[in-house]
C-alpha cells in the first residue's frame, strides 16, 4: 500500500541558516497575510451592497462574491517580489506554498468545514514555513539534509528516511528549538495477520483496559510536572514582559509544556503501534467526552475532585481523540481494522458471558459486580472490553479465524 508519511527531525542550523529560516518564516506569513487581506476586500464588497439594500438605494443584492483564485495570486506573488524586494532573499516556492495553504483554507471554509482563515500573528505558539520538492532541491545526505537557499542543515538522523520526498516543513517551536518534517510517499506492508481480537475501554483512571485483562494505566504527565510548570508560571508572571529575563523565563515554561506533549504523544504512539501489531480487530467505543463532563452521574466526582478533575476530562478528550486517529491511520496502513462501537452501546452494563443488562452497573462506584442471571463475576473494564470486542466481532461480519 502507498501512503504518505512524515518524519520529523530536529535540525541544528548555523547561525546565517537561522537567521535565513526565520526571514523565509516571516515572509510567508507576510504573504499569506497580503492574499488573505485582498480576499477580505473582496468580500466586503457584498456587505457594502446588502447595507444599499437595507437602505433602499438597490433593489436587489447581486454581489455574490468571489472565491479565492489561487493559479492568480501565485502568479501575482512576482509582481509582489517587485513590490517588496526582501521577497527576493527567501526560498520562492516557500511563498507559492504560503498561497497553496490560503487556498486550501479557503476551499475547507467555502465547504464549511472550518472557520474563515484568519491572519498570521508573529506571536503565534509555532511559526513555519513549507517548501516543496522541484528537481532534487530537498535531499537526505548523511547526517545533513539539503534545503532551498539553506544548503546543507545538520539534523538528529534517528532513523533512515524511505520514499519519495514531497515536501518539507521547517517549524521553530514555543521553546525555540527547531525541526524539520518531511513528508514523503512511500510503500508499506501489511503486518501479518495475528488472528486475535481485542476490545478495548478507555477511562480517567486507567487509560486502557483490554479485553483481555491488560490494562494500561495513566501516565498523568501533566500532575508529576504541575508544581515545577506552576512555579515556572509564577516567575513568568514578575518579569517585565519584552525584557530579557521574561524571554528567558518564557522559554522554560515552553520546554515544561514541551516535556509534557512529548511525554504524552511517545505514550500513545507506543500504545496504537503494539495493538496494531498483536491483533486483527480493535474494537473501541466512540466516546463523547463533552457528554461526560455534562452527565449527572458524573457531577458528584466534579464537585468532589473540583476543577482538577473538569480540566483532566478536558485533557483527556484531547488524548482520545489523538489516541483514536493513531489507531485508524496505523490499522489502515498495515491492513489491521479498527471498529468504533456507537456511543448508545451499553458496554459496561452486559455480562459479557450471558448478555444479561444490569442498569444498577451505570453508577461510577461499582468497578466489580456478580451478574444476577449466570452468576459470573466481572470487573468492570475488563468487562467493557470484552464487549466491545464481541460488538466488533459482530459488526465486521465475515472475519474468520480470529479468537
Amino acid at each position: 500500500m502507498v501512503v504518505k508519511k512524515a518524519y520529523k527531525f530536529r535540525i541544528y542550523p548555523t547561525k546565517s541558516q537561522l537567521e535565513l529560516i526565520n526571514k523565509t518564516i516571516g515572509c510567508a506569513r507576510f504573504v499569506f497575510n497580503f492574499f488573505l487581506a485582498k480576499q477580505k476586500q473582496k468580500d466586503a464588497y457584498w456587505y457594502i451592497v446588502e447595507e444599499m439594500k437595507q437602505s433602499g438605494q438597490l433593489p436587489t443584492n447581486a454581489w455574490k462574491g468571489e472565491f479565492f483564485k489561487k493559479y492568480d495570486s501565485v502568479k501575482m506573488v512576482r509582481w509582489l517580489k517587485k513590490q517588496y524586494p526582501f521577497l527576493k532573499e527567501v526560498d520562492s516556492i516557500s511563498l507559492q506554498k504560503s498561497v497553496e495553504n490560503l487556498n486550501n483554507a479557503y476551499t475547507r471554509y467555502y465547504k464549511k468545514q472550518a472557520k474563515a482563515p484568519r491572519f498570521k500573528s508573529k506571536k503565534n505558539k509555532v511559526q513555519s514555513y513549507t517548501t516543496k520538492q522541484t528537481n532534487g532541491n530537498i535531499m537526505v545526505l548523511d547526517r545533513y539534509i539539503k534545503l532551498p537557499k539553506l544548503g546543507l542543515v545538520r539534523f538528529a538522523k534517528s532513523r533512515e528516511v524511505n520514499g519519495r520526498i514531497i515536501n518539507a516543513t521547517i517549524r521553530r517551536s514555543p521553546s525555540g528549538k527547531y525541526f524539520i518534517s518531511i513528508l514523503v510517499e512511500t510503500k508499506v506492508e501489511k503486518l501479518p495477520e495475528t488472528d486475535s481480537s481485542v476490545g478495548v475501554d478507555v477511562g480517567l483512571k486507567a487509560f486502557a483496559t483490554l479485553s483481555d485483562g491488560t490494562v494500561y494505566q495513566n501516565p498523568r504527565w501533566f500532575h508529576s510536572l504541575e508544581q515545577k510548570l506552576v512555579k515556572a508560571q509564577q516567575i513568568l508572571s514578575r518579569r517585565n514582559i519584552g525584557s530579557s529575563n521574561w524571554y528567558k523565563q518564557r522559554k522554560k515554561v515552553a520546554l515544561i509544556h514541551e516535556k509534557i506533549t512529548n511525554a504524552r504523544t511517545d505514550f500513545l504512539h507506543k500504545l496504537s503501534t503494539n495493538l496494531v501489531k498483536n491483533h486483527d480487530i480493535i474494537g473501541m467505543e466512540d466516546l463523547s467526552v463533552q457528554n461526560m463532563v455534562k452527565n449527572k452521574n458524573l457531577a458528584k466526582a466534579i464537585s468532589e475532585a473540583s476543577w482538577y478533575q473538569f480540566r483532566q476530562m478536558l485533557e483527556y478528550k484531547a488524548r482520545w481523540y489523538q489516541f483514536r486517529q493513531m489507531l485508524e491511520y496505523k490499522a489502515r496502513w498495515y491492513g489491521k481494522q479498527v471498529v468504533v462501537v456507537a456511543k448508545n452501546f451499553p458496554s459496561s452494563q452486559l455480562c459479557s458471558c450471558c448478555g444479561y443488562k444490569n442498569k444498577d452497573v451505570k453508577h461510577l462506584a461499582l468497578r466489580e459486580w456478580e451478574c444476577p442471571s449466570c452468576k459470573s463475576y466481572h470487573q468492570r473494564d475488563v468487562n467493557a472490553g470484552m464487549n466491545l470486542r464481541n460488538e466488533a466481532l459482530r459488526l465486521t461480519v465475515g472475519t474468520t479465524g480470529i479468537a
